[in-house]
């Protein structure tokens, strides 16, 4: 399996493809683009069918054997079971059974054979999705890094999830520090003391007085500047990373599977979406051959991805228009992982690919529309890729989690509510639709209790977590106090 960049010249795509252990520890491209499969592997029905009764752990193991070619078989066997166990996602719900490591949860079954169906995926070390990936991450950088004999420097931006996620994937691992930036004090603080309470000396907080764009504008200006990338060994977490997006397809068969007893039904996906990292894992899965019928990105008030798939028009908002939401993982105006699927979507052309996220960096954007004066008309090619939107506020964020409350007795969090209210304007008849849960309701307690009025259950080990020590240091929006700051602390 060979790896090419989304903004590749057509003329040197075919001889700068990389495998995936020579991306498995880096972000962006050298041209700034993001890795994708030259083709993306098929699955066939006899698979999925064989798949059908195979463990998380295994069920990874043959998937991510069809992108990782060029890892022994035996090895990568190792690290899914070493992932996957129940030791590891432990946090479990009434009802669910931590074997199942994503235990399905039906919602609503209607006479018309629509159903709603919810996905735990949250049952990791720190109560996210981003865990189902984070995990697996952290084994394979410390395998990776073992063979090599080197060391990694891992430079990453969260809005939420993503970095107490890869902290405590990455914490203990060696060769491997983490340098993580998010936004001051515009996490809920549930998120801020799962991050900022950890001692371990290989993790570095650093509260950025900014958005989480800002922080991601920041680690791609580190990930651009090729010789500080090269001298101090830095690598990514971020969904960008080839890797995370891949460990992520996984859950989309799992779900599937689960949900289906022969590959004739259909089954669609409601995922909320930021950036844009959750649902590209359910496009390749769908490009991959999985029976899927839509894929719904659902947004908060930033509702990029929305107009997109509303409108065929990319606008990009400034820091000053992005708004602090009850679902802060989603408070994203520029969507990483989007350039993955409009790559797709304008015919693999790596060139056109480059010239439309340039326009974004120049004009803010860019319009597929096909209206005059637009920049192509490839808006009238989504459908067959089977994306939809809609979009939540926080009344409605409100209005879900009370409604969910009442009516299945499950408390769940802020981003699966945006995920549940925008499901239930695209159920079908005899379809199922499965939202991704995003996270456990404790850790945005703040709008249950103004939801429902009492605090969130919070798992054993959880109680006092915004008590504990918090070690973190806070830095302006300013790229080179940021590059000391790594070079100071990187041992090299």
């Amino acid at each position: 399996m060979q790896y090419v960049s989304t903004r590749a010249a057509a003329s040197a795509a075919a001889s700068s493809t990389q495998q995936f252990s020579d991306i498995l520890l880096g972000g962006l491209a050298a041209d700034g683009g993001l890795f994708l499969p030259t083709a993306y592997p098929q699955v066939t029905g006899d698979e999925l069918n064989a798949w059908r009764e195979l463990s998380y752990a295994d069920l990874a193991f043959q998937i991510l054997k069809k992108f990782a070619t060029d890892i022994p078989e035996a090895d990568l066997r190792a690290l899914t079971a070493k992932t996957y166990t129940k030791e590891v996602y432990k946090n479990t719900r009434a009802g669910e059974k931590a074997s199942q490591i994503t235990p399905l949860r039906v919602l609503e079954e209607r006479a018309d054979g629509s159903k709603l169906v919810l996905q735990a995926l949250s049952n990791g070390p720190t109560l996210a999705f981003k865990d189902m990936a984070m995990q697996l991450l952290g084994n394979l950088f410390e395998y990776a890094l073992a063979k090599q004999d080197e060391q990694l420097n891992i430079f990453g931006a969260t809005s939420g999830d993503t970095g107490s996620a890869a902290e405590y994937a990455m914490r203990g691992k060696q060769g491997v520090r983490v340098f993580m930036l998010s936004p001051h004090k515009k996490m809920s603080a549930f998120q801020t003391a799962q991050m900022f309470s950890l001692q371990d000396p290989n993790i570095y907080n650093i509260a950025l007085e900014g958005v989480f764009d800002d922080a991601q504008d920041m680690v791609k200006a580190v990930s651009n500047d090729l010789e500080f990338k090269r001298r101090y060994k830095i690598g990514t977490v971020n969904s960008i990373n080839w890797a995370r997006v891949v460990a992520q397809v996984v859950y989309y068969f799992r779900g599937y599977l689960s949900a289906t007893t022969s590959n004739e039904q259909k089954v669609s996906f409601t995922v909320p979406s930021g950036n844009f990292g959750n649902i590209c894992a359910g496009h390749i899965a769908r490009m991959m051959g999985l029976p899927i019928d839509k894929l719904v990105a659902a947004t908060n008030e930033n509702d990029v991805l929305d107009e997109f798939f509303r409108t065929g028009v990319y606008r990009v908002r400034k820091s000053a228009e992005t708004y602090h939401t009850s679902s802060p993982s989603m408070d994203i105006s520029k969507a990483s992982n989007f350039e993955r699927f409009i790559y797709d979507l304008v015919g693999r052309d790596g060139d056109r690919t480059r010239a439309l996220f340039q326009k974004v960096e120049s004009h803010g954007g860019f319009d597929l529309s096909g209206k005059p004066g637009s920049d192509g008309d490839e808006f009238k090619l989504v459908a067959k890729y089977g994306f939809k939107s809609g979009k939540s506020t926080h009344a409605d964020r409100l209005d879900t989690i009370r409604d969910v409350a009442d009516d299945y007795g499950i408390v769940i969090d802020t981003h699966t509510a945006d995920g549940i209210k925008v499901a239930r304007e695209y159920l079908e008849p005899g379809v199922t639709m499965i939202v991704l849960e995003t996270a456990l309701a404790a850790k945005f307690n703040e709008t249950i209790l103004e939801a429902l009025g009492q605090d969130a259950e919070r798992p054993a080990g959880f109680e006092n977590i915004e008590d504990l020590p918090q070690k973190f240091v806070v830095m302006p929006v300013d790229v080179q106090k940021l590059k000391d700051y790594i070079a100071a602390n990187t041992g090299l």
